[in-house]
């Protein structure tokens, strides 16, 4: 899977290894290119994953503010109800289009 802003690959990684939360794809780490990720100061905690990072993407010389966000900690009781282990995992909104 894909993950897609204006043609440019952010995320690219076999389905098999992507988690599905809430409707959302989450990327391993591993497969996001972190050079079109900023870490934003955008603050949001989640009741049952915890405290949320969120990224600003760059698309050339524009950056989309709050695109892309992940839990770097999440509480340990939410890999129960998810099923594993999602820190750093990366998910994205808007602009960036998820694809198989």
């Amino acid at each position: 899977m894909k993950a897609v802003l204006n043609g440019t690959v952010v995320a690219e990684a076999p389905q098999d290894q992507l988690i599905k939360i809430e409707g959302n794809w989450y990327f391993p780490p591993a497969s996001v290119n972190s050079d079109l990720l900023i870490p934003s100061a955008t603050p949001y905690t989640c009741g049952w994953k915890g405290e949320c990072q969120y990224f600003n993407v760059k698309d050339g010389d524009t950056v989309l503010q709050d695109r892309a966000f992940s839990y770097p900690t999440p509480y340990p009781a939410s890999f129960d109800r998810v099923g594993q282990d999602y820190s750093n995992y990366v998910t994205f909104w808007k602009e960036v289009q998820v694809t198989a």
